[in-house]
């Protein structure tokens, strides 16, 4: 009942930067948190950053400083625009959306490759 689509990732250089975009479709009445987790060869996914239903926003130590994450409620978009990127940066990005009505669902998106080419 949700669709999720993301957009952005690609191949880039150390140092270069890419702008991840994640538009939210369907039954998407109550969305609440927005963001990103990522997901390396042989690694846990990780939580990359994230803006919750009033505010609040969470970034990994390792992005800190080089990633902004952004949304646009009014589209129901999310967005990650990473900088300096780095080689360690290299993973596959997923799009999280929850939705809280009366409890919460969690939408994941089908995930974009970031390569970070050194």
């Amino acid at each position: 009942q949700v669709r999720l689509v993301e957009s952005g990732g690609g191949l880039v250089q150390v140092g270069g930067s890419l702008r991840l975009s994640c538009a939210a479709s369907g039954n998407t009445f109550s969305i609440a948190a927005m963001g990103w987790y990522r997901q390396a060869p042989g690694k846990q996914r990780e939580l990359v950053a994230d803006i919750n239903g009033i505010g609040r926003v969470v970034y990994a130590d390792s992005v800190r400083g080089r990633f902004t994450i952004s949304r646009d409620n009014a589209k129901k978009t999310v967005y990650l625009q990473m900088n300096s990127l780095k080689p360690e940066d290299t993973a596959v990005y997923y799009c999280r959306i929850t939705l809280s009505v009366v409890s919460t669902t969690t939408y994941w998106g089908q995930g974009t490759q970031v390569t970070v080419s050194s």
